[in-house]
This record gives structure tokens, C-alpha cells and sequence, in this order.
């Protein structure tokens, strides 16, 4: 596929519409059946806006892709059945079904409790020691479960992506999670604009997972007890999935517009 554009152009966005199907796993909830529940969200509330650039490159080149995930629990998948269920081990699934010819490769560097500090001290050996051309940073819910001030976290994440963009990775920020415990914190909102707000003034891309999430709760009426686990904080087994399943698609489309883009060239 060396030179090829059309694995992952507009074609490709359809296809994983077309996956965007019911998923076999998940949470019972009282008179819904995980097979009955659709994993859909608008465009325009799951695309990536950032091209990805270097993550475009080497799929039209036909070279392996690494993607390191690293965040807190949600990254290393509390609440899912095993660690194959976790969003990261899903989303290597959902990309090998996009892109049965490419070698891709999603290493999951999630530790439960982490937050922004702890993340950016490990950053070196957990993310860059591996050599990503992507990176999926899930970062913030704990600042703000644990009521700390969000201008430390902040100010860590911009230092994480300097050290990240210099080695030429796509970034992803993956903003919080739409849950019952997410929701009862004041800052909850300043989190979100934040996690924004980074993306826009550092140039890297943002998955909106609360949008996601809250479509499926407030538009789709979806319960919270069919996509998170009993503690009204974590993911299960479908929501995991359900989110790779839009993650994958969302980065096929980014791909496909940066490589449409740089043919395209300076007019």
C-alpha cells in the first residue's frame, strides 16, 4: 500500500461508520441488553479536529504505527472484565479491522490513581522510551475527584506535550469521563474548557469522550448503569469498546485529512 491514499481516506471514515454497530459487550441494565444498545456520537462531537500528521505518514507509507496510551484508571481499564476489554487493547482491535494490512501496535502505559504529576515524571521511561508516532493522553479526572486546583495540572500538560510534540508524536488529549462521580465535582466543567483550551493553544487534537458520553446519556437515554460500572465512575466492557470503536474511526478520519492535505500542497 506504499504511496496509497485510499485505505484511509473517505472510504475508510465510512467504514468505521459502518462498525459503528451494536457491541456484543457491556453492563445489563434493567430491560437493556448490550446487543439492543447502539455504539454511535455525532461527527461533530467525535471527530478530531488536528490532522495527525506523522500518524497519516506512515500509514500511507505502509510503515508500523505505535500508539502509546497513558493516563489513570480509564487508560488502564478499572472496571472493564480483563485487561483485554480495556479501551486501549479495543482500539487495537477496531484499527487492525481498518487496517488489516498495517502493522499497529497500541501499548497501554495506564496506572489507576495517577494524576498530571505523576504521568509527566514517568513520561520519559512510559511514553517516549517507546518511540510513539501517536499519543493518547487521558489526563485530569483525578485533579478534580481529589478537589486540587487545576492550574498545577494545567501547567503539567502543556510541559508534557512540549516534551511530546519535540519528538514529533501526534498527540490526543482524551478529556473526562461523563459519570455520576465525574458530574458532583464543582470544577467538572473548568476541566473540560481546560483540556480544550490546551488543545487549541498547543496545536494538538482532543477526543471529547464527555460529549460522547453525555450524547449517550442525555440524547440517547442511554442509563449510566448499561455503559459504567457499579461505582458510577468507571467504564465497562461496552462503553470501553464502544469509545475505541468512535476513537478508531476518528483517527482514520485525521489521518486521512492530513495525507489529503499535504497532496494536495500550497495552492
Amino acid at each position: 500500500m506504499t504511496g496509497r491514499v485510499f485505505p484511509f481516506c473517505t472510504a475508510t471514515w465510512l467504514i468505521a461508520a459502518a462498525l459503528a454497530a451494536s457491541l456484543p459487550h457491556g453492563a445489563r441494565a434493567e430491560g437493556t441488553k448490550p446487543a439492543a444498545i447502539p455504539c454511535a456520537a455525532p461527527a461533530d462531537l467525535s471527530r478530531i479536529t488536528t490532522p495527525l500528521p506523522r500518524t497519516a505518514k506512515r500509514l500511507a507509507a505502509g510503515e508500523p504505527v505505535t500508539i502509546v496510551a497513558i493516563g489513570s484508571s480509564s487508560t488502564a481499564g478499572a472496571g472493564a472484565s480483563s485487561p483485554a476489554a480495556s479501551y486501549p487493547s479495543r482500539l487495537a482491535v477496531e484499527l487492525s479491522a481498518l487496517f488489516p494490512r498495517q502493522q499497529i501496535t497500541v501499548i497501554n502505559r495506564g496506572v489507576n490513581g495517577e494524576d498530571a504529576a505523576e504521568m509527566l515524571a514517568r513520561l520519559e521511561k512510559s511514553v517516549i522510551a517507546e518511540k510513539p508516532d501517536l499519543v493518547l493522553w487521558q489526563v485530569g479526572t483525578n485533579a478534580i475527584l481529589r478537589d486540587q486546583p487545576l492550574g498545577p495540572a494545567g501547567s503539567r500538560i502543556h510541559q508534557g506535550l512540549v516534551r511530546l510534540k519535540a519528538i514529533g508524536a501526534d498527540v490526543v488529549l482524551i478529556d473526562p469521563q461523563f459519570a455520576p462521580k465525574v458530574l458532583a465535582k464543582a470544577d467538572v466543567d473548568e476541566l473540560v474548557d481546560l483540556l480544550a483550551a490546551t488543545a487549541k493553544r498547543d496545536n494538538v487534537s482532543l477526543f471529547r469522550r464527555f460529549a460522547v458520553m453525555r450524547h449517550w446519556r442525555e440524547v440517547a437515554k442511554i442509563p449510566f448503569e448499561a455503559f459504567l460500572s457499579p461505582d458510577e465512575l468507571h467504564m465497562n466492557d461496552w462503553s470501553y469498546a464502544c469509545i475505541a470503536r468512535i476513537m478508531a474511526g476518528a483517527i482514520a478520519e485525521a489521518a486521512s485529512r492530513a495525507t489529503l492535505t499535504a497532496q494536495a500542497g500550497p495552492r
